[in-house]
């Protein structure tokens, strides 16, 4: 291994065994975009990589050509007559001929970098792709690495193509953001000294994407970071929402106009209202956007607790772009523009909550092995009340239903200090454990189970309604 790694033992475990296979290889690697997808495999295969072949972004055809051409010639071992092609069938008829002249020495290994950029309409590299595997690849001593930012295409192109390159993915790999605890060894690794809290509040803005979070500097606090990364004119945050979703998905501003729709309703939407507020037509272009969304991971859809398919909702949890919309794209309405001033306001107070409340449900199986029942079979839902003539309207983020007859309701707070439950509150607590008794019917236990960055002070409502009280330190394990 060249470098360093952090996490990812299951993915460079599917690559080191790919290697050693006796038969030829087609991995897709897939995952959002900054999440490390190319560091991996260069990582791991390092220059034992053939060729190489990145698509460039809004590039031509020809363009495209023109570059995998010259890549041909300088790998070329031997003098070959190769024209510049005018089409991807003739460059893979050219790069089998370079690498049949190059002698056999372990696995040839190439590797196709944002394929979605090479495969565009019309561009005929898929099905190119598809003839060079079929007939003659297959049959080789090789691995084909094909690797795609764009999550939803990638699966519905290449993983669930009904082509040529149907069932040929032999390996595939989902790269996933790093966990709280994988980021903290990777701010660690950087030698940056930042505590749980401060490693929290990092990993709230900008998730666990290895690009942004190589960004923090040693020497500053997480503020000064953040000031730094977010908030000055040449920082990596400061307009990277503007790039991200642009160079991701065709006509992106139907997909960045139902992110903005959801930053405005932290607790999430449901299709219908998504619909009527960013005015996209009630059609299938509309699933396909909310689709490619929910697979690159900037949404994620849920059932509230007792609630059919139709009432299900859609969450903005990329941490990035809410806190962008949030935050950054508001700078100048602020006395200063910088994070100190705005971390003082009642929106940092109210996003912070919700933030958090995000952390904590992607972190559902931390939590579960807190609560010690990770061998338990348990579903996560919401439980939203509206409210009748009788009982009174509320909502409940988290749910944890087990199968061992209890209910885990959650209640999730980011504090600078550990949390008092007041008697307001305490009165709170009360009529949601009330009222979702009440609504569910439900004859399981009910567990009121605190969330905190610091824990829950005790005092007389916490020993009365407290059944388990957990601190930010479980997020990390």
């Amino acid at each position: 291994m060249k470098n360093k790694f952090i996490g990812r033992d299951k993915e460079q475990a599917i690559l080191v065994d790919a290697l050693a296979s006796e038969n030829a290889e087609m991995i897709a690697v897939i995952g959002r975009r900054r999440v490390g997808k190319t560091f991996l495999v260069r990582s791991v295969y390092g220059n034992q990589i053939d060729i190489e072949f990145t698509g460039v972004q809004n590039a031509t055809r020809k363009e495209q050509l023109t570059s995998f051409h010259f890549l041909l010639k300088r790998y070329s071992k031997v003098a070959l007559d190769l024209p510049a092609p005018n089409n991807w069938l003739v460059a893979f008829h050219q790069l089998i001929t370079v690498l049949e002249t190059v002698p056999v020495k372990e696995k040839k290994i190439l590797f196709f970098d944002e394929l979605p950029w090479l495969a565009t309409k019309k561009s005929g590299f898929l099905k190119a792709l598809g003839f060079f595997w079929n007939n003659w690849a297959s049959k080789q001593n090789i691995i084909v690495v094909i690797c795609g930012s764009a999550a939803s295409w990638m699966i519905q192109k290449i993983v669930k193509d009904k082509g040529g390159l149907h069932n040929r993915i032999t390996r595939r790999i989902n790269l996933k953001p790093f966990n709280l605890a994988e980021t903290a060894d990777f701010l660690k690794s950087k030698k940056l000294k930042l505590n749980r809290y401060h490693t929290i509040l990092v990993y709230m803005i900008m998730g666990g994407i290895p690009h942004y979070l190589k960004e923090i500097k040693s020497g500053k606090s997480a503020i000064q970071n953040i000031d730094d990364i977010c908030f000055s004119p040449d920082g990596l945050l400061a307009d990277e929402f503007n790039n991200l979703y642009a160079a991701l998905f065709e006509h992106s501003e139907n997909h960045i106009a139902i992110i903005r729709a959801l930053a405005t309703k932290w607790k999430g939407l449901t299709r219908s209202a998504i619909i009527h507020l960013t005015k996209l037509a009630d059609g299938g272009g509309t699933t396909k956007v909310l689709n490619e969304l929910l697979y690159s991971g900037f949404i994620t859809e849920y059932y509230p607790y007792g609630k059919k398919s139709r009432d299900k909702l859609y969450r903005l949890t990329d941490e990035y772009s809410l806190f962008y919309l949030n935050f950054i794209e508001k700078k100048k309405r602020n006395v200063d523009g910088k994070w100190k001033a705005l971390s003082q306001t009642s929106v940092f107070s109210a996003w912070s909550d919700y933030a958090f409340e995000s952390l904590c449900i992607k972190h559902i199986q931390q939590i579960k092995k807190a609560l010690e029942i990770s061998g338990i079979y348990t579903e996560s839902s919401s439980f939203i009340f509206k409210g009748n003539d009788t009982l009174p309207g509320v909502q409940i983020d988290l749910l944890i239903d087990r199968n061992d007859q209890v209910i885990n309701l959650c209640e999730m707070k980011f504090q600078r200090t550990s949390f008092s439950i007041s008697k307001a509150y305490a009165t709170q607590l009360r009529k949601k454990i009330m009222v979702f008794s009440e609504v569910s019917k439900t004859k399981k236990q009910l567990f009121l189970t605190m969330i905190s960055t610091f824990g829950t002070e005790e005092n007389v409502y916490s020993q009365e309604l407290v059944d388990n009280d957990l601190t930010m330190d479980v997020l990390f394990e």
